[in-house]
This record gives structure tokens, C-alpha cells and sequence, in this order.
């Protein structure tokens, strides 16, 4: 049997937000798999779905840059949120942001890119300002969204300043309709999905195996309740439909407008904008998303395990 060590509590813990004898026991019986033990929590009630791996931790910069019909966002990480806060760091961002608009969006691509005001590459121009600053500094993320015809709108929650902030969402839209109408209704959505973070545009389009993972745990808690295998059947079907209402874009309830789904809200533009919108995509990405902050009360509680 795998050794239930202090390192895989925590980082079940970090990754399913409940309790460390909780996660100890979970990991137990789940032979010390994570991923079963987090499904393991979920159907006993004690973990929820949308928990993250990690709570963001990195600090640095969000910055998005845009074309009207192409849009990038990227994320440059540092140390400190000093840095984050420092004029040449956000410019750097900034910077980085409108050279990646020429790429096709990839980290490798935009890293490979000229940085025009230093004439080197990317990457080169980030160690430059690493030995500046004197703090490391990591380009990590980057998308591009692109249409042929319509609009790729652009939203910046809690900007820091002209387009950068702590979390970008990019929506593609495509249209022959009315630009200005399109920009409007798409920002819109962008915010949406930034309060949201929809895994995908339509159910169809959740990856399978989240949603097989899904369904898996919503049996095991229907078993629970001991009622008859067809019963139960029922039961999961019900939750699953809910499930994809939930995570899928189109479907949700607008949140500047909870009577309409996102979707529906969406076919309303089209009246103003004089022609159908179709959302073809999405990219969203919040600072030091799924990166480790260490917690400072972390050593009592290994104690607390270690007794218990």
C-alpha cells in the first residue's frame, strides 16, 4: 500500500479544500491515488467539484492586447507583487502582450518573438529585465483568439492599469453584424466568464472524460441513498443535464441578466447588430491559477494528523 505521507495530505487538501483528516482518510481508502480520493470526498459530500488545484499564488500581471477582429492575452509572472506594481514591470507585460498579437498566440511563439525596443527576443528581453529588477520572472501563459468576420472583445477584471490586471477573458466572436453592437455584447460576456469560468462554449463540447468523471461521482452518491438501480439511473441523468447547464457557457444564466441564459442574451443582440453571432471562442486565464502558495499554519496541522 502507498504510504500516506504528510506532502499527499497537503496536496490533496490544496486541491479539494477539505479537512486534513478528512483528505488522510480519503487517501486511505483510495490506496494514495489523488484523483480517486478527490472523487472519493466529492461523493461523500466533502469536497466540491469546482475546487481548484491550488489556491493562485504567483504574482505578476494579466494583459491583454487586441484588434478588434484578434485579441491576445498573456501572463508574466514574478515574485512579488512589488514588482507586479512596478512601472517597467507593467510595461514589460504590455509590451509582451502587443509583440504576441504577430503570433499565434503559443508561449514558445511570443518567447521566439521580437521585443522591439530591446531588438532581442522575448525571452532575452525577460532575463534582461530579470538582472534590472533582480527578481525571477516567468513568461507562463498565453492565447490568441482570431475571426475572419466579427469581433474578439476583451475584458480586464480589476485592471491595474490599461490593460493589464489580475484576470483577462478574450471572447471570439463571429458576426457580419454591426461591430459596435458586437463589441458591446461581447464584452458582456467576457465578464460573464470571468465570473463564471465556463469549461466549455456548449455541453457538447465538455471534455468527455470530466464528464464521465462527473457522472461517476454523481452514482456514487445516488447509491447512497439506496434506492433501485433504475432509480438511480434517473436520479444521475437529472444531474448530469444539470451539470452541463452549469458548466457549459451558452447555457448559464446571464449574469447581468439572470432571466436569460448567456446564449439567449446572446440572440438578442442579433436583432441589434442585424445578423446571427455565433460564439466561436473563449480563453480565459486568472494570475497564479493553479500554482502552490504554501501555508504558514501548514506545520500544526501535520501535527494534528500525526496525533490523530
Amino acid at each position: 500500500m502507498t504510504e500516506i505521507t504528510a506532502a499527499l495530505v497537503k496536496e490533496l487538501r490544496e486541491k479539494s479544500g477539505a479537512g486534513m483528516m478528512d483528505c488522510k482518510k480519503a487517501l486511505m481508502e483510495n490506496n494514495g491515488d489523488i484523483e480517486a480520493a478527490i472523487d472519493w470526498l466529492r461523493a461523500k459530500g466533502i469536497a466540491k467539484a469546482d475546487k481548484k488545484a491550488g489556491r493562485a499564488a504567483a504574482e505578476g500581471l494579466i494583459a491583454i492586447a487586441g484588434a478588434g477582429h484578434k485579441a491576445v492575452v498573456v501572463e508574466l509572472n514574478s515574485e512579488t507583487d512589488f514588482v507586479a506594481r512596478n512601472d517597467a514591470f507593467q510595461d514589460l507585460v504590455r509590451g509582451i502582450a502587443n509583440v504576441a498579437l504577430s503570433t499565434d498566440g503559443t508561449v514558445e511563439a511570443v518567447a521566439a518573438a521580437t521585443y522591439p525596443a530591446s531588438g532581442k527576443p522575448v525571452a532575452d528581453t525577460i532575463k534582461d529585465a530579470i538582472a534590472t529588477i533582480g527578481e525571477n520572472m516567468t513568461l507562463r501563459r498565453a492565447a490568441k483568439l482570431e475571426v475572419e468576420h466579427g469581433v474578439v472583445a476583451t475584458y480586464i477584471h480589476n485592471a491595474a492599469g490599461e490593460g493589464i490586471g489580475k484576470l483577462g477573458v478574450l471572447v471570439a466572436l463571429k458576426s457580419e453584424g454591426d461591430k459596435a453592437v458586437l463589441t458591446s455584447i461581447g464584452r458582456q460576456v467576457a465578464m460573464h466568464i470571468a465570473a463564471t469560468n465556463p469549461l466549455a462554449i456548449r455541453a457538447e463540447e465538455v471534455d468527455a472524460a470530466v464528464a464521465e468523471r462527473e457522472r461517476n461521482v454523481f452514482i456514487e452518491q445516488a447509491r447512497e441513498s439506496g434506492k433501485p438501480e433504475a432509480i438511480i439511473e434517473k436520479m444521475v441523468e437529472g444531474r448530469m443535464r444539470k451539470f452541463f447547464e452549469e458548466v457549459a457557457l451558452l447555457s448559464q444564466a446571464f449574469v447581468i441578466n439572470p432571466d436569460l441564459t448567456v446564449g439567449a442574451a446572446v440572440k438578442e443582440a442579433e436583432k441589434e447588430a442585424g445578423a446571427k453571432i455565433e460564439v466561436v471562442g473563449m480563453a480565459r486565464l486568472l494570475l497564479g491559477e493553479g500554482v502552490e502558495k504554501e501555508e504558514s499554519d501548514f506545520a500544526a496541522e501535520v501535527a494534528a494528523v500525526a496525533k490523530g
